[in-house]
């Protein structure tokens, strides 16, 4: 580990309760509003080529399976990355860590501008995918040192519309720059707007309360108990990954419901212009804009979804993500049949889809910080994230060859497929929630 990228000591608390107080006030809000930033533009440069290849595939004359290639080496790429920067970013200063990848995920975008075969394209696009998951995992540990269980799952909900309105933008930035100067700008304009962005997260970002001065988020709450204190010992690689990660049932579960929630968002989100200007009459901007509302239903269903799995759920999860996947199959078979005559009604439909998707999206990595330990979160999170954008890959070359050979349907009947099982993933989780929840109501008579 580079010297540099380690986290920073801890250094002697403030003994003034009312100083103490307003510092966590201020910090809370400052390293918030610092990932969601620096996130928002993680997402410029990994969702740039999706709305870039229709322009791109006209002008060099890549078909779907091609295409489909750069976006299977990305997801493969980004996932095993995420797990792998977990690992590395439970034991490395969050602020550096985050920026480092902007930075590169940039350079790697404007290069990729320059490219023009396919192979080139690959390697750039892998790379910019291993980069990618620097983003992640200094997120989830902020969100694990700086909120309690409590409090977090609305928290993590609310950072993680960051995705959406990443998700939101790009389309639209990449439209214009297509429309304008051609996919190379489309390309160009995300990667330097990364690369201002990582002079902020620098400037704002810091990491963990006890290098400030402050106290555990646990003692300030009120909530610490023994093990809340045993958190606060650093762990070693080896109790990562062989206590608290590979050895859970309940993150091989949440690994294998992320791969097919992952599956199904990025199969919409990649597939879904190139399918609604082959077959119908809406512009690339008009189906760009459509896609958009996908990302807004998703940030409005990410938090309503954290909200509710507090409040009304009390911090179990399985239930509502039951639920939540269930429901998402009928806006996705709306979608299918539907004749794409109406601008609203296919706007409509994708926003139903990103609010009843986001939600399970959000909560696995969530659940899987909870289910495991808060020294290894962004392991935990990130082993669930590596599965993830191994669905996510499929979505690509896979989804891409579906649909150039068998045609659009076979793309919408694996997606459904993938709805009903990523809802079975989640049984045994829901399951396991009870069984705590009733030995909880036992041991409390």
């Amino acid at each position: 580990m580079l010297q540099w990228l380690k986290p920073p000591m801890f250094i002697e608390a403030i003994q003034d309760k009312a100083q103490a107080e307003h510092d966590y006030r201020y910090w809370r809000r400052r390293v918030f509003y610092s990932i969601f930033i620096g996130y928002t533009f993680y997402y410029f440069t990994r969702k740039s080529l999706t709305f870039a290849m229709p322009a791109l595939s006209r002008d060099l004359g890549f078909d779907k399976s091609e295409l489909g290639i750069l976006l299977s080496v990305l997801s493969i790429s980004y996932g095993i990355s995420k797990f792998v920067s977990g690992i590395s970013g439970d034991r490395s200063n969050a602020r550096y860590f985050m920026a480092t990848g902007l930075v590169i995920t940039g350079i790697l975008n404007i290069c990729f501008g320059f490219a023009s075969s396919l192979w080139l394209f690959a390697i750039l696009w892998g790379l910019n995918g291993w980069f990618q998951g620097f983003g992640f995992a200094p997120a989830a540990r902020i969100l694990t040192h700086w909120y309690s269980k409590k409090e977090r799952g609305f928290w993590w909900a609310l950072w993680s519309t960051s995705h959406n309105v990443g998700g939101a933008l790009i389309p639209i930035i990449v439209a214009y720059c297509v429309t304008l100067s051609g996919w190379r700008a489309a390309m160009w304009i995300p990667g330097l707007l990364c690369l201002f962005s990582a002079f902020f997260v620098i400037n704002r970002l810091r990491d963990t309360p006890q290098s400030l001065g402050l106290p555990s988020i646990e003692k300030f709450n009120g909530e610490e108990g023994a093990h809340e204190s045993a958190n606060e010992r650093e762990l070693s690689v080896s109790e990562i990954l062989w206590k608290y990660v590979l050895v859970n049932p309940a993150i091989w579960f949440l690994a294998g419901a992320n791969f097919f929630v992952y599956e199904i968002r990025s199969g919409i989100n990649d597939w879904t212009v190139f399918y609604l200007v082959e077959t119908s009459s809406l512009s690339e901007l008009q189906a760009s804009t459509t896609v958009s509302w996908f990302e807004v239903g998703g940030l409005l269903g990410m938090i309503a979804a954290g909200w509710a799995s507090d409040k009304i759920f009390n911090g179990f999860r399985g239930g509502i993500n039951i639920l939540l996947m269930l429901f998402t199959a009928v806006p996705v078979g709306l979608f299918w049949f539907s004749a794409h005559q109406s601008l609203i009604l296919d706007s409509t439909l994708m926003f139903l889809i990103g609010f009843f998707l986001f939600g399970p999206q959000m909560l696995i990595g969530c659940t899987a910080a909870e289910q495991s330990h808060k020294k290894a979160a962004a392991t935990a999170s990130g082993f669930a994230g590596c599965f993830a954008y191994l669905g996510a890959a499929v979505s690509g070359y896979p989804f891409g060859t579906l649909a150039h050979r068998y045609g659009w349907d076979a793309f919408f009947v694996a997606l459904v497929i993938a709805v009903v099982l990523g809802a079975l993933c989640f049984v045994p989780i829901w399951y396991q929630e009870n069984f705590a929840k009733s030995a909880r109501r036992l041991v409390e008579a």
